[in-house]
């Protein structure tokens, strides 16, 4: 009976929305003339929480980047303004890329009344989901590829961040005779298990988890979700040091407008802005006003926000976790060490066979982007040498030979990770440990003119 209810009460919230947004539909215009380096995108909506974070997630994916962005969702209307490149920096040109965003964000799609209920989730039967999480130590991700070799899975595409002595991963895999998903019940529950043993090694003091579906949220959110739900930004009081490596965050409120103001300072990279709205969005917080500019190669990011229940930050503990949360979203995603590219015809097997290769040599990865496209394997991904210390060239050389001088290709010198590598000594073999940091007090008022 109550399951009835349930289900009655969200049919109803979701026939409401379909109404609000038919009196009201979405409008976007694209602009190429206005501003003479970038795209101005402008999409007004009615207001829905989540939908920011729907908006930005759908042009990140498109790997467009932001270069500056006005936002301003007070009332019931969502009004936004953002600037956009394509990855070498120029407008957007593309017919199919403008069409396509169009219909995204447009009145013909769906994003405005569904994002409540499903930001990013993309529901396939083509494969299987594997969501790992657990310690970092050298060679995991080395140990995970063979375990599943041996299930006889081939992973199809995957993405692995390491953060704070933690390791995250959301892997596509499909059944290696059929190449369609796993669907029976007594093999899903082996993976899961031998997954898990995995995970745990001999380290007891922090639980790891294993999760199998046939749908999966997208990927890079679903990363922040595991992430932040297993608190890896969390630091210990001994992890001070170092301050430079770390970003700029700042939490006061201004109390005339009854908001608490975010600030953001760090170098820019691509999806800066998206993992900063992902973390905000995903604690439950919403963003009325915000200014972005990553023009330079400095990002500056300044939201006006409140909890979802429309109340500021309400104390030190809340504006420290919002701090580090925010801190930690963004340090996930940075980029250290040596990039290599491979790309080759796609088999079973080949993820393990090229981190082993990674492994015997004392490289450990950082990061990695694993993909399949018209059957051939795009790859990449982040290596360190043994202990956090520079990559040596002679190493490189000789996984190049053993894997192919074509196929696996370097994105880098090795002398360029020697400042980096002194700078993070204790940087673990497949992940990384930062240093906190502490900002200004909470309650300082700022006024704006």
């Amino acid at each position: 009976m109550i399951e009835n209810c349930t289900s009655f009460s969200q049919n109803m919230d979701d026939e409401y929305e379909k109404l609000i947004r038919r009196m009201n539909p979405p409008r976007v215009v694209i602009d190429n003339d206005s501003c003479k380096g970038a795209t101005v995108i402008q999409v007004d909506s009615a207001n829905e929480h989540g939908i920011l974070l729907e908006v930005v997630q759908i042009l990140t994916d498109l790997n467009l980047t932001i270069r500056k962005a006005y936002i301003s969702s007070d009332g019931g209307w969502f009004m936004d303004v953002f600037n956009v490149t394509d990855h070498d920096g120029n407008k957007i040109t593309d017919v199919e890329v403008l069409d396509y965003i169009h219909k995204a964000l447009g009145p013909d799609s769906d994003f405005a009344y569904s994002v409540r209920r499903s930001v990013g989730v993309k529901s396939t039967m083509d494969h299987t989901a594997i969501e790992l999480i657990g310690c970092d130590r050298p060679g995991l991700l080395s140990e995970v590829s063979a375990v599943l070799t041996h299930l006889k899975c081939n992973v199809v595409s995957a993405e692995v961040w390491t953060h704070n002595t933690r390791a995250a991963a959301v892997m596509q895999v499909t059944d290696e005779e059929t190449g369609a998903a796993i669907n029976d019940s007594e093999r899903l529950s082996v993976i899961k298990k031998l997954m898990s043993n995995v995970l745990n090694g001999s380290n007891k003091s922090r639980k790891a988890k294993t999760v199998v579906s046939h749908g999966v949220t997208h990927t890079e959110r679903r990363l922040h979700q595991m992430m932040f739900a297993d608190r890896d930004y969390e630091r210990n009081i001994d992890e001070a040091s170092e301050d430079k490596l770390r970003p700029e965050v700042n939490v006061v409120n201004w109390y005339d407008k009854d908001y608490s103001v975010v600030t953001i300072r760090c170098k820019d990279r691509p999806k800066l802005i998206f993992d900063a709205i992902c973390t905000l969005t995903d604690m439950q917080y919403v963003v009325f006003h915000g200014n972005v500019d990553a023009s330079g190669p400095e990002a500056h990011q300044e939201y006006c926000i409140r909890h979802i229940d429309g109340s500021p930050v309400k104390s030190e503990a809340e504006r420290q976790r919002v701090v580090q949360c925010l801190e930690a979203a963004i340090e996930r995603r940075v980029s250290e060490g040596l990039k290599l590219e491979l790309c080759t015809t796609d088999r079973v097997g080949l993820l393990s066979d090229v981190t082993r290769i990674f492994r015997e040599n004392s490289l450990t990865v950082t990061r990695a982007e694993v993909a399949t496209r018209g059957g051939k394997a795009i790859n990449t991904f982040y290596v360190r040498g043994a202990s956090g210390y520079p990559v040596d060239t002679k190493i490189i050389d000789s996984i190049r030979q053993s894997i192919g001088q074509t196929i696996l290709k370097v994105k880098g010198s090795p002398d360029e990770l020697n400042q980096a590598t002194q700078e993070s000594p204790t940087r673990f073999l497949f992940g990384g440990l930062f240093k906190s940091r502490s900002f200004c007090n909470f309650g300082l008022v700022r006024s704006y003119s």
